[in-house]
Order: C-alpha cells, then sequence, then structure tokens
C-alpha cells in the first residue's frame, strides 16, 4: 500500500515538473539572457553602487561574462542615473521625524553595436521605514538594508528587461 502511494506521489511530483518546465518557468532571478548581452559592459560613474555591484551580480549569475572594456562587449549598458532619495513622511509631537521614504530611481540604456537595443528609460522602488532616534544605529542599519534590497530589486528588473531582447 505504501510503495503504490509512493509510486503515484513520485509521479505526480514528475508531471508537476514536466508541467512547469513545459511553460517556460524558471526560479525567480535567473532569466536565459540572449547572445546580445552575454559579454555585457557596464558603463557608469559609480562601480561601487548598491545598484551597479546587484547588476553585475546578476548578470553573472545568470551567465554573463562582464566585458573589462567597451571595445570587448557584446553589449553596453549605460547607467545614466543612480540615485536614493529619502524624505519624511512624519513627524512626531516634537517635530522629530517618525518615519522616512527611501525612493531609489534608475535610469538605463542598452546599446550594441552602435544599434539602440533598449532606449532609455526609468525605473524606481520606494520603501518607508519607522524612525526612533534612540535606536539610530539600528535604524541606520535598517536603511542600509533597505537600500540594498531596493538595489536588488532594481537590478531584478532591468534583468528581465534584458532577457527579453
Amino acid at each position: 500500500m505504501k510503495s503504490v502511494r509512493a509510486a503515484a506521489a513520485a509521479a505526480l511530483a514528475g508531471g508537476a515538473l514536466l508541467a512547469l518546465g513545459g511553460c517556460g518557468f524558471h526560479l525567480e532571478g535567473h532569466a536565459a539572457l540572449p547572445a546580445a548581452v552575454k559579454t555585457p559592459f557596464i558603463d557608469t560613474q559609480d562601480r561601487q553602487s548598491e545598484f551597479v555591484q546587484s547588476l553585475e551580480h546578476s548578470l553573472r549569475m545568470n551567465g554573463a561574462q562582464l566585458a573589462p572594456e567597451r571595445s570587448g562587449a557584446s553589449a553596453v549598458v549605460t547607467i545614466l542615473k543612480d540615485s536614493v532619495r529619502q524624505r519624511v513622511l512624519s513627524v512626531s509631537n516634537l517635530n522629530q521625524p517618525n518615519e522616512y521614504e527611501l525612493t531609489y530611481t534608475v535610469s538605463f540604456s542598452v546599446t550594441a553595436a552602435d544599434k539602440e537595443l533598449l532606449p532609455a528609460q526609468e525605473i524606481s522602488t520606494t520603501r518607508s521605514y519607522s524612525f526612533d532616534a534612540r535606536v539610530l544605529l539600528a535604524k541606520g542599519h535598517e536603511a542600509d538594508d533597505l537600500k540594498g534590497a531596493m538595489a536588488q530589486d532594481l537590478a531584478d528588473m532591468v534583468m528581465r528587461r534584458l532577457a527579453r531582447l
């Protein structure tokens, strides 16, 4: 009886895997890159920004070999804007900030051999977090963690657009 159930469960699991594979399902964060962006060069003013670091990591994880120079690249991803803006959302009765909003904005374009693959486009993401001056260090780390997560979200958005080329 147990072996029949085990065989049925295995058959059901195998069928589910085949169905998922047949419909084009793939794990989030992994996108098949077209040949045009297999050896990209990232043209940016700030190589150390959280977004650029996240984008480079995502490209490598998806099989891209980053070109060290523009001349050896199959495509050039130009980062036109990479900025984080913070604004106060609410204040206490003592006029101290209670809540902040972070907005991470990136503008980019993609070219290959003087051909525009993706025109300049802007994407952004917004998060809010509470603030308490009594735990200033922890809240500073929370803001840094949010910026990192937002940078990864933006890199994932760019990767999905690159995969559709």
